[in-house]
């Protein structure tokens, strides 16, 4: 899947998401990167590059397995397919948005 489709698809997910009020990149090396503003209702969803609270790092083919409901977060991190910089507890929050 693209990061223009991965992209749209987070945008969805964070639209139902005004509670998120923190910054987050997910960075997926090669492939780009999605950045979510949460200072902003409904969090601001895009392809820039912003300072962010915590950044995960993960290829986009593993992302999108993981928002199809096929990899488990906590079994990417355990794996090492997963890696998350910068304050935990906001990675950890972050089941509940992506699930929706």
């Amino acid at each position: 899947m693209s990061l223009e489709t991965t992209t749209k698809r987070v945008k969805e997910l964070f639209a139902k998401a005004a509670d998120f009020s923190d910054t987050l990149t997910f960075d997926f090396g090669d492939d780009g990167k999605i950045s979510v503003d949460g200072a902003k209702s409904p969090p601001e969803v895009t392809n820039g590059d912003i300072d962010s609270d915590c950044t995960i790092s993960i290829s986009l083919e593993d992302f999108n397995e993981m928002l199809d409901g096929n990899l488990d977060s906590q079994m990417a991190f355990m794996s090492g397919k997963l890696s998350i910089d910068g304050n935990m507890g906001i990675a950890m929050n972050l089941a509940s948005v992506l699930r929706n």
